[in-house]
């Protein structure tokens, strides 16, 4: 415990941003009153604090806790409190702090039914976004340093983020990280496990997660925000037990119960195969939100009507992926239809469009056709199901995918297009926030910098053929704020041009005419 009669200037800023933090956590209503003493004595003990401050507390109102967790972290940083000061040790107490200062999880899930109850679902989500910020869990200081802008297409607008609200690790992290045993508890990020999980090196902090039940398909789902929240509201539902990501008729179903249980929600399923999966294929789980995707508004270019469901309406909508939208007032009848396309397309091979179901790999017969299925309530309030063709196809021109970003646009993204990019929002590198400003300055007349790309190793040498690309478009040098404007809208292009790569129908006649043969061979006709 500390020396009371020798209280350093340090000390008594981490004991008055112990009361601080414990204010803001009553005022946002992540304590009780009663909760009030017990929080900063847990506090107090985790720093060694026998006492708390006894001066007078600045009691301004915090936007949020980050500022007073920074002046904790800061003292327990020179104590020797953390391992080492980097952003993994500083955000693995940042979430154990922020912990002590939350309800636990049973009372928070009582809450919400509650609210549930009283007001309505929306009400309830509102409540539980707001947690979920307010606990720091979602850390809205570093979402806003997400670049962000949107490139009109031929397709409408397309929206681009670099994503800079996911803190990068140390080569130092990095290589302990790859000495640590396979993880064993919690198998992964998805697992419910990690509510209240302290974290280590290799795995973040969970103390202030906070998850809620629910039913789909009469299974244990749970409900929980991302902490990088791509977009408004951004959630995960994931499956009660670690099970790996399958896409069956039963995936549809829970889809339109979650959407018809939260209906000003979306939520949609990543492909359930490589390269056109997405990152955790481990354990199942679903992405949703509240947020207008750019392919919601992809109007119509054809549709089509079967007798077998006579009341869903498909359609072919104008998107560079290859969609296929359903709509219908009936869910059970959507379901159906859904699934006979779903199912109709996992086994169709159509060698002209250079499409092949499966193939065989050493013996093994391996499948390649699957769907990227979104549910969503449209404003009419009617069911929506996008299901978007996916083939993981590789060959010897396109080792990576045929369907997949190709070699030239590798450095923009070389990651799968998943679910998010699939609806047409970029989840680009963070290293691209210095890499564009650099190429911007290039454009603007940096020779030195130039000169230096030239070089092997250079950080910007896997543009050099883009920037010789640019530097002759523009010809003489622009200004910086013409550069960054010139850059966006290229970038912008690529990563729609990366989604037309990946659509499996390209936007030519004899892509369009490929694409009716699948519906009309599955007994759908042309309305």
């Amino acid at each position: 415990m500390e020396n009371l009669t020798a209280r350093t200037p340090e000390m008594e800023d981490a004991l008055h941003a112990i009361e601080r933090l414990v204010l803001f956590a009553l005022r946002k209503a992540l304590i009780k009153e009663a909760d009030y003493d017990y929080s900063r004595n847990l506090l107090l003990e985790d720093f060694g604090f026998s006492e708390p401050y006894n001066g007078q507390v600045n009691e301004e109102i915090l936007d949020g806790p980050q500022s007073q967790l920074d002046i904790l972290i800061d003292y327990a940083a020179a104590n020797g409190m953390i391992a080492e000061n980097t952003d993994t040790y500083r955000d693995l107490l940042d979430a154990k702090m922020m912990g002590r200062l939350m309800a636990r999880p049973s009372e928070v899930v009582h809450a919400f039914s509650q609210t549930e109850q009283m007001h309505g679902i929306e009400a309830a989500t509102n409540d539980f976004y707001k947690l979920c910020i307010d606990s720091n869990y979602i850390r809205m200081d570093r979402v806003a340093k997400n670049e962000y802008w949107k490139h009109p297409s031929a397709y409408g607008d397309i929206e681009i983020t670099i994503n800079l609200s996911k803190p990068e690790k140390s080569p130092k992290e990095i290589a302990m990280a790859k000495l640590l045993p396979p993880p064993v508890y919690p198998k992964c990020q998805l697992c419910r496990e990690n509510v209240g999980y302290a974290g280590r090196v290799n795995h973040p902090a969970r103390q202030n997660l906070r998850v809620i039940p629910l039913e789909l398909n009469k299974e244990k789902w749970f409900f929980q925000y991302s902490p990088y929240v791509y977009y408004n509201e951004h959630c995960i539902v994931f499956q009660h037990d670690h099970v790996p990501m399958k896409l069956t008729k039963d995936t549809l179903a829970r889809l339109l119960g979650f959407v018809n249980a939260y209906p000003h929600y979306f939520l949609g399923s990543n492909a359930d195969l490589p390269i056109v999966g997405g990152s955790i294929l481990t354990h199942d789980h679903f992405q949703g939100g509240r947020h207008t995707f750019p392919i919601q508004n992809a109007p119509k270019v054809a549709g089509f009507k079967n007798e077998v469901y006579p009341d869903v309406s498909v359609s072919i909508v104008n998107w560079p992926m290859s969609v296929i939208r359903l709509s219908s007032n009936d869910s059970g009848m959507l379901l159906e239809c859904a699934n006979h396309i779903y199912e109709s397309w996992k086994s169709y091979s159509d060698p002209s469009a250079d499409i092949e179901a499966d193939s065989k790999v050493d013996g093994q017969w391996i499948r390649h056709n699957t769907v990227t299925p979104i549910a969503r309530r449209n404003a009419e309030d009617v069911y929506e199901m996008d299901l978007v063709l996916r083939n993981n196809r590789t060959n010897d021109e396109y080792p990576e995918g045929i369907f997949h970003p190709h070699r030239e646009m590798h450095h923009i993204k070389k990651e799968n297009i998943g679910l998010i990019e699939v609806m047409g929002l970029a989840i680009l590198p963070g290293r691209l926030k210095l890499e564009l400003d650099q190429i911007s300055d290039i454009l603007s007349g940096d020779d030195a910098l130039y000169e230096a790309v030239q070089s092997e190793g250079h950080t910007l040498a896997i543009h050099r053929d883009w920037i010789e690309q640019l530097k002759e478009r523009v010809g003489a040098t622009i200004t910086k704020g013409e550069a960054v404007d010139l850059i966006r809208s290229e970038v912008g292009g690529i990563f729609t041009t990366i989604l037309e790569q990946a659509g499996v129908y390209k936007h030519t006649a004899e892509g369009r005419e490929a694409f009716c043969r699948f519906l009309e061979s599955t007994g759908y006709s042309a309305v």
